[in-house]
C-alpha cells in the first residue's frame, strides 16, 4: 500500500522526543528568546514560549508509548492523508469523480515534476512510492499549523524531519551501491578526473558534504521552517489579542496591523508548507539521481 510507511516516524520518535535531553530544550528556548521577546507580569504582552514544542504528555506517561499534543497532531495528519486517498482512488472510473481527479492530480504532479523528471520513467516508477509517501506526509503535517485548534506543524519537532532526512539518506546510498556496488563509495570520495594530490583536499570536503551535510540539512530546512512559521504566526495573532483586549487607549489600533499581517503570515505558511514538501521530495529525487548516474 502505498502509504503504509506514513505511520512509522509517529511511533518510532514519539518516546525520543518525549525524553529529549535538556540541552535540546535549553539551546532551543534560548533560539526562542532571541527571535521572540516575551514579557512577565499581569498586564503586560506575552509571546510563544519553548513549551509549545514540547507539550505535556497526555496518554500512557512513563511508558515507551507517550503520547503528547504534537504526537496526536501527526496521527490526524496520517489518518486524514490515508482516509482522502482512500476515498479518492476506492472507485477507479474512466470518467474520474471529482475526488478521483484531484487525487489523480497531486499523484501525477508527484510523479511528472519530481520523478520522473529527476529520474527518468524507469528509475521514477521505482521510487515513486517513496518520493508520494514524502511529499504527501510532509504537506498534510505542515499544513496542521494554520489549521484552528491544532496550530502546530507535525514537523515543527525534529522527530519526523529527522526520521525523513535518514530515510532520504539511506535511500540515495542503497540506490548507490545497488547500481555500482564497488564503485558507488570510492567516485564518491574519489571524483574521476580530479589530480591525485588534490584528493587529500577533496575527499575531506566531499565526505562531509555528501554523507554529513544531505541528511542534516534536509531536517534542519524542514524543522526550522515550521518553527519559525508557528512562532511568527503566534507572535502576531497573540499581540492581536493583547492590542485589542489589554492595551489602552489608541495602542488598540495596533492590533489592526498585527491582525492583518497574521492572516498575510498564515497564506504564506500554506505556501511555505507546500513548498517545503515539494523540497524535501526534489532533493530526494536528487540525490537519488546522483548516486544512479554512470560515474558511479
Amino acid at each position: 500500500m502505498l502509504f503504509c510507511v506514513v505511520n512509522l516516524p509517529i511511533f518510532v520518535v514519539a518516546r525520543a522526543e518525549l525524553t529529549a535531553p535538556k540541552q535540546e530544550k535549553a539551546l532551543l528556548e534560548i533560539a526562542v528568546n532571541l527571535m521572540v521577546p516575551s514579557a512577565t507580569g499581569d498586564g503586560e504582552f506575552h509571546g510563544p514560549t519553548i513549551n509549545e514544542f514540547f507539550p505535556d504528555v497526555i496518554f500512557f506517561a512513563d511508558t515507551p508509548f507517550e503520547i503528547n499534543r504534537i504526537i496526536l497532531i501527526r496521527f490526524l495528519s496520517v489518518a486524514v492523508l490515508m482516509l482522502l486517498f482512500w476515498l479518492g482512488t476506492r472507485r477507479m472510473k474512466i470518467i474520474p469523480t471529482r475526488g478521483q481527479s484531484l487525487a489523480e492530480m497531486g499523484l501525477d504532479f508527484v510523479r511528472v515534476n519530481i520523478a520522473e523528471d529527476l529520474l527518468g520513467k524507469k528509475e521514477g516508477k521505482r521510487f515513486l512510492p517513496l518520493l508520494t509517501t514524502i511529499f504527501f506526509m510532509v504537506l498534510f503535517m505542515n499544513i496542521t499549523g494554520i489549521i484552528p485548534f491544532l496550530n502546530i506543524a507535525g514537523t515543527s519537532v525534529i522527530g519526523v524531519p529527522l526520521l525523513l532526512g535518514a530515510i532520504s539518506y539511506g535511500t540515495f546510498i542503497y540506490a548507490g551501491v545497488k547500481k555500482s556496488p564497488g564503485n558507488f563509495f570510492r567516485n564518491s570520495l574519489f571524483p574521476p578526473g580530479v589530480p591525485k594530490g588534490l584528493y587529500l583536499i577533496v575527499t575531506p570536503i566531499e565526505f562531509i558534504s555528501t554523507f554529513l551535510v544531505r541528511p542534516v540539512t534536509l531536517t534542519l530546512r524542514l524543522m526550522m521552517n515550521m518553527i519559525v512559521g508557528h512562532l511568527l504566526l503566534v507572535l502576531f495573532f497573540s499581540a492581536t489579542q493583547f492590542f485589542f483586549f489589554t492595551a489602552d487607549g489608541g495602542f488598540k489600533l495596533f492590533g489592526a496591523g498585527t491582525l492583518v499581517f497574521g492572516f498575510a503570515f498564515t497564506l504564506f505558511e500554506v505556501l511555505i508548507a507546500l513548498l517545503q514538501a515539494y523540497i524535501f521530495a526534489l532533493l530526494t529525487a536528487v540525490y537519488i539521481q546522483l548516486a544512479l548516474a554512470e560515474e558511479h
